[in-house]
């Protein structure tokens, strides 16, 4: 275990909070995003940062884009994973999109998105049942030539299942990121077991092609610890690089509260994980006082952003609502936010795209 207080992690650690939510649900009736969104992933792309998130609303998952030009206030720019309950597709209820394939593995480089055989790359995962979360997901890839980012086309199958894995991930796939080293494809990714109070951990596979994928001998790389602040989850990995360096910045679930951990590792299969949460769940009444959970990391303008969902009890006037939960998307930061950061502006007042 590294301690919190190490020095080589101090420079990874973002323990100043943006006090509003920089994307919410939108509580209207049969909008995607009817009750919640969830899981970001923030890059650079076409003049303006994106960010892909993911909406619920009471039947599943399906998945957006939105964009900002100054990574505090968003504006909800289309979908990107729809649903098709005629399809009798796999992924007919919709998709969790998670991840991009992108040109840097580095953390100090802003995410921009890579071409593979001359397509963008998504990353997602669905269901198959309606409702939150219903039945053991698995993984599939979506491409787009669009350089909107808006045409979206899934491989007819799953590319990554639960089906020919091991007892600790029978209960479904989640969130997965890939990244490139040496001519390898390497997908980290959190899988449940089917336990009634189940545990998730966290895996490793690797594909010369993207379409084929070898588990790790070792699985699950990262686990939980007993007794620790991550004792039931280690989940939702988002891995980078620092140097010699690989850093996985993740979820870890104990008594009560989700909470951001990191590990290091110089390998991607060994991991050495911090003793204590590198971003805490919120005092009570703050919007990340239940959980503050499922990173996205992003350097720019020399600050490092730290992108997250936070939930928290519903109190009236918030705009939306999932079982007595407020969850909603967030930020924090190794550098305070002034006064004026915390105060709303209008922006993108010259950019329009579709409602929704």
């Amino acid at each position: 275990m590294i301690s919190i207080h190490d020095e080589r992690i101090q420079k990874y650690l973002t323990p100043y909070k943006y006090t509003r939510p920089v994307l919410t649900g939108s509580g209207i009736k049969g909008a995607f995003d009817e009750q919640a969104v969830d899981i970001p992933f923030v890059f650079w792309h076409g003049g303006l940062y994106h960010m892909l998130y993911t909406g619920f609303d009471g039947t599943g998952y399906q998945s957006a884009l939105a964009v900002s030009d100054d990574l505090l206030n968003w504006k909800h720019k289309g979908m990107v994973l729809t649903r098709d309950l005629d399809s009798g597709r796999w992924d007919g209820i919709g998709g969790a999109a998670t991840w991009m394939i992108k040109e840097s593995d580095s953390l100090w480089d802003i995410p921009k998105l890579k071409k593979v055989d001359g397509k963008y790359w998504l990353v997602y995962h669905s269901y198959p049942g309606m409702g939150y979360e219903d039945g053991p997901a698995q993984i599939g890839l979506a491409w787009c030539e669009d350089e909107e980012l808006l045409d979206w086309h899934r491989l007819d199958e799953p590319v990554f299942s639960w089906k020919d894995g091991e007892e600790w991930e029978a209960g479904g796939l989640y969130k997965a990121c890939v990244i490139e080293h040496e001519g390898l494809w390497y997908m980290f990714y959190n899988a449940k077991n089917r336990e009634a109070r189940w545990t998730e951990q966290t895996g490793l596979a690797t594909s010369r092609d993207l379409l084929h994928w070898e588990r790790c001998r070792e699985n699950p790389v990262l686990r939980v610890t007993e007794g620790a602040w991550d004792e039931r989850f280690v989940s939702d990995p988002y891995v980078v690089r620092d140097g010699d360096m690989w850093i996985n910045f993740y979820f870890g679930l104990g008594p009560g509260h989700a909470q951001e951990g990191l590990a290091l590792s110089t390998d991607l299969i060994h991991w050495e994980k911090a003793d204590s949460p590198i971003l805490t769940h919120g005092k009570p009444g703050e919007l990340d006082c239940t959980h503050a959970h499922k990173p996205s990391m992003l350097y720019a303008d020399g600050r490092l952003y730290h992108f997250y969902c936070g939930t928290r009890p519903w109190q009236e006037g918030d705009p939306a609502k999932i079982y007595q939960e407020f969850r909603t998307l967030c930020v924090a930061s190794d550098q305070p936010f002034t006064q004026g950061e915390h105060m709303h502006r209008e922006t993108l007042k010259n950019v329009t795209f579709e409602e929704g």
